[in-house]
């Protein structure tokens, strides 16, 4: 057996959830000087860009502050073309294309449903033979999720469930993963029809936080739990933030068949930047959405738990 083989056995029986829990209370401890040492060596660690972060080190109380920091104004420019689709995150593309009816490719020869994955049968059918594109954000990445597109928020469903790790190993040899962590399933009305933009949370990924509601996950629901916004004014132009992670972690989105292409060039494990076009919409696939465009920001709020 090598060391990889071990390293994925490892994964079905580390306490994953103490380990976060552990991880997380300290990464959330106002330290003081400790605090900054530690984001000091993280950033020579994984040679961080801190020109483009909006803060210097001294203004991160904590290590999750650093973490889920934001940008400068303009460091992330979003693409203007009426018809693109553009990257909600900083990461690498680990896996993208056409959803196989209602199968989509994990990595290599693993696959998973969408049923499965957003945790409600009826939604996953709005997307059969559509496309995905799932990106993966490492520990150096900016963590904050954008919207792809235009859209108003119709609900987001909060899913129970493990926390393997998502770093291309554990995807390549973990059958279903995506589809058994815990993630957050944001879907959203667009000019193309219905997009869904899931969060998955992994090991040591403490929080999963949203624009709209706060921190959502860790939360202490043992069961699938849904909250609506199709009454409410929740919408975000292109490109804004929606939410953000504390640690490295996986985004998930979904589009309708028909609805998108994405572009030639694209290959896995490409560096991806929010706003960049990652795709566009077809011709004769977009409609008029009523929205409010907002610039968004992820706002701090207490943990929601059942």
């Amino acid at each position: 057996m090598n060391l990889n083989s071990v390293k994925v056995n490892l994964q079905y029986f580390l306490p994953k959830h103490f380990l976060t829990r552990a991880v997380g209370f300290f990464a959330a401890a106002k330290l003081g000087k400790a605090t900054n040492y530690a984001i000091k060596l993280f950033i020579n660690a994984y040679k961080i860009n801190m020109d483009e972060a909006d803060g210097e080190i001294e203004d991160f109380e904590t290590f999750n502050d650093f973490f889920s920091r934001a940008l400068k104004a303009g460091a992330r420019p979003i693409d203007s073309a009426n018809d693109s689709v553009v990257f909600p995150a900083d990461g690498k593309i680990s896996e993208f294309g056409d959803l196989r009816g209602d199968f989509q490719l994990q990595a290599k020869e693993h696959y998973f449903t969408t049923a499965a994955l957003l945790g409600n049968r009826d939604d996953a059918k709005v997307f059969v033979d559509g496309k995905f594109m799932t990106v993966y954000l490492s520990p150096q990445d900016y963590h904050r999720v954008h919207i792809p597109l235009a859209g108003k928020l119709l609900k987001m469903t909060y899913i129970p469930g493990e926390l393997f790790s998502v770093n291309p190993l554990y995807t390549a040899n973990i059958p279903e993963l995506f589809s058994r962590n815990e993630r957050v399933v944001c879907l959203f009305e667009t000019a193309i029809g219905k997009v869904a933009v899931v969060f998955v949370g992994a090991a040591i990924v403490r929080s999963i936080v949203t624009a709209w509601a706060g921190v959502v996950a860790p939360s202490r629901r043992t069961e699938i739990h849904t909250e609506t916004y199709e009454k409410q004014n929740v919408s975000f132009a292109k490109g804004d933030e929606i939410g953000k992670f504390m640690m490295g972690s996986t985004v998930i989105c979904l589009f309708e068949k028909n609805k998108v292409e994405f572009a030639d060039a694209l290959t896995r494990e490409q560096p991806t930047r929010v706003g960049q076009k990652m795709a566009v919409m077809k011709a004769g696939a977009s409609k008029t959405v009523k929205r409010t465009p907002s610039a968004a920001r992820t706002r701090t709020a207490k943990k929601k738990t059942a």
